[in-house]
């Protein structure tokens, strides 16, 4: 998905400049999909296609509420709430009743919940992209010759800011003791009375909030949705999530920054027909030099 604000080719100093920020802004988009994924198969060991439909959701929904004359802040909320209560029918219906079977099951199961809510979204909006509406009339910062986007910045602010909380919630909280164990062995976490059945559908709402407004900050960021906008993010914020190391939530988020930055730099560098080259080259490159990612631990999968 092209962007305009990255078309231009990179010249000066000042210009790359430019790209690097715009990466970082981009990769704190990959950074909340990475960590929803994280969540998911860190601690569930469960990796949920669902979640590039939940990103599509919260972006197109938020989009439809604005368009029925919600405020932003309510379209947001709206869009959050269904993505979480579609959520949890993913839990129920493609991860609870077919756990127990083949591992590859409930991923097929989840994969066609993607599907249904694109072409949910593709019957009652189209297929093209739309447009969404800007938040303020001028949405940038200019400060000696750089263009820093209001919306991106905040959206980096709130990008770290909730993984910073997460892990401090994670290893700081009982509730985030229990999630840990379960990560390291759900046999010993309901040996300790752990209500399994209550954290998982938690995780799975988490999980999807997250991955929701990741869709929301990118509608508001690029000003354009459409049904389909969750397939290339889905794809990346995996990648982002390999790259930093499977389990770790601090891994996702430099897997993120470096998918943003390498997706980014390789358009002003060199084009965009080679974006998916450099991207993807860049998590060969990582998986052949150190194949558990960049903070994962060996021979083992980093657990949260």
């Amino acid at each position: 998905m092209s962007r305009p604000d990255l078309d231009e080719r990179c010249e000066t100093p000042l210009m790359l400049s430019q790209q690097i920020i715009n990466g970082l802004m981009l990769g704190a988009i990959y950074m909340l999909v990475a960590v929803a994924f994280t969540l998911a198969i860190g601690v569930l060991n469960f990796l949920n296609f669902s979640l590039p439909g939940l990103f599509m959701l919260g972006g197109m929904l938020a989009f439809g509420f604005v368009k029925l004359g919600f405020p932003f802040l309510l379209a947001a909320g709206g869009a959050l709430f269904v993505a979480a209560v579609v959520s949890l029918l993913v839990e129920r219906l493609a991860y609870r009743r077919m756990r127990e079977g083949d591992a590859e099951v409930p991923l097929v199961s989840s994969l066609g919940f993607l599907v249904l809510m694109e072409n949910l979204m593709l019957v009652r909006y189209g297929s093209d992209q739309q447009s969404f509406p800007a938040l303020f009339a001028d949405m940038n910062l200019r400060i000696g010759g750089l263009v820093i986007g209001i919306a991106q910045l905040v959206s980096l602010a709130i990008s770290l800011g909730l993984v910073a909380w997460l892990s401090w919630f994670l290893r700081a909280t009982n509730a985030g003791r229990r999630i840990r164990t379960v990560a390291e062995n759900r046999e010993t976490a309901m040996l300790m009375g752990i209500n399994i059945e209550r954290l998982v559908p938690q995780l799975f709402v988490a999980s999807a909030l997250l991955a929701a407004l990741g869709g929301i900050l990118f509608a508001v960021n690029y000003q354009q949705v459409s049904p389909f906008m969750g397939e290339g993010i889905g794809f990346k914020g995996v990648a982002a999530m390999i790259i930093g190391g499977m389990g770790s939530i601090w891994g996702a988020v430099i897997g993120g920054l470096l998918i943003g930055l390498a997706e980014v730099l390789s358009i002003s560098l060199i084009g965009a027909d080679v974006v998916n080259i450099t991207v993807y080259g860049l998590l060969l490159v990582i998986l052949i030099l150190r194949p558990q990612g960049l903070l994962g631990r060996a021979p083992s999968r980093e657990k949260l």
